[in-house]
Formats: structure tokens, C-alpha cells, sequence
């Protein structure tokens, strides 16, 4: 794959983690013959001593066609999007600035692993549950399927994607002048994007330090 230079990488290879885990929803994208296909699926991820995604875990419904294109051409692009939001002009004191959109993203490259193992799919089911279930009141298990779930195996098969190659993209108002950072900033707090200003604070220490 040809990328240009990336002006916003992440400060830390665990911040790319940090926006995997906490949004979860991605989209698996193949291309072949011209073609393309596509599938929104949440993946939990895997990785190393440094923190980098080395692989990630999901599973498929044996009906989608795209296990079919997997198995013929298993490399794929995987996309997740992170806290994002337009920037309005009409909150800058300087109003000739002109409109953006702050945004977090990364994309991987990876080969796909499909598995028939019935131990393998029970493990990534229970991983995929028990995290999304994580501190829900009455959280419900895998078990509580009871006799339905050996109906369901046979229509499911799970996988690892090994990540060849990552690009994260975290554009977080760190190339604006410092005034309109602070317009921005307060622009995204008033418009309810909390957590996007947050990681805006973690990309613009200096600036939080300056003020």
C-alpha cells in the first residue's frame, strides 16, 4: 500500500490501542479484480511488549461472502475511527480561519487467519462478550446460550488478522495558532465533545502548560 507523510501520528504506539479498544466497530475492507468488499464488524485486538496491535480477533457469519473473498485473497484493510467532529468557524475570534474537522482514525494492513477450531471460537466469542459486557449490571455470559449455542457454531467462523502495517492519524489541532486552539478547544467542550478535547489536551501539553 502508497501513503504520504503521515503529519499526525500518534505521540505513543499505546494510543493507538487506547482508540481500538474504546471503539471497537470497524470496517474490513477487501479489494480484488477491481471489486470490493466490505464488512462492519467489532474487533478486539492483541499486542506486544511496546504496546503495538500485532493481530486482531473477530468472527464472521459463515453466510457472508466475504469469508469466500478471504479465503481466495486474505490480505484486507482494516479501518477504525476514533473521536471525531467538525470545527466551526463561527467559534474563532479570528473569523477569516477557514473550517476543519479534528478527527483520530487508523488503518491496518493485515493477512487474515480463518479458523475452524470450535475451541477457537469459543474462546474469541467469550473474549468479545465478556469485554462488551464488562460492568453492565446482571452482565450476561456466553454460558446463558446453553443449548443454542452448538446451533450456532456451525454458522459462525472466527479469525486473527495480522497487522503487516498500521497508520494512525490523530489531528488534534496541533498545527493551529494558539489562539485558535483555545477558540477550538472551547468550541468542542461547549458542543458536548468532551473526550475529543480531552485527547486534544494530551496532543497540545504545551499549550495547556502556556495558558
Amino acid at each position: 500500500m502508497v501513503s504520504g507523510p503521515n503529519k499526525y501520528p500518534p505521540l505513543e504506539t499505546r494510543h493507538v490501542a487506547q482508540l481500538v479498544e474504546r471503539h471497537p466497530l470497524a470496517w474490513i475492507v477487501s479489494s480484488t479484480d477491481g471489486d470490493f468488499t466490505v464488512t462492519p464488524l467489532p474487533l478486539r485486538h492483541r499486542t506486544d511488549t511496546s504496546g503495538a496491535i500485532t493481530h486482531l480477533i473477530g468472527h464472521f457469519a459463515r453466510s457472508n461472502p466475504h469469508v469466500d473473498v478471504l479465503k481466495r485473497h486474505p490480505r484486507a484493510l482494516i479501518l477504525f475511527r476514533g473521536e471525531q467532529s467538525y470545527v466551526s468557524p463561527s467559534w474563532m475570534s479570528d473569523r477569516t480561519w477557514a473550517p476543519t474537522w479534528n478527527h483520530m482514525g487508523v488503518q491496518f494492513v493485515v493477512d487474515f487467519e480463518l479458523h475452524e477450531d470450535v475451541d477457537k471460537l469459543r474462546e474469541v466469542l467469550r473474549d468479545m462478550i465478556d469485554t462488551m459486557e464488562a460492568g453492565r449490571p446482571k452482565a450476561w455470559q456466553l454460558e446463558e446460550t446453553a443449548h443454542r449455542y452448538e446451533k450456532l457454531v456451525p454458522h459462525i467462523v472466527s479469525f486473527d488478522a495480522h497487522v503487516r502495517e498500521t497508520k494512525a492519524v490523530f489531528k488534534l489541532g496541533q498545527d493551529e495558532r494558539p489562539q485558535i486552539y483555545r477558540d477550538m478547544a472551547a468550541g468542542l467542550r461547549a458542543a458536548g465533545e468532551a473526550e475529543l478535547v480531552e485527547w486534544m489536551q494530551r496532543y497540545n501539553e504545551h499549550r495547556e502548560r502556556d495558558r
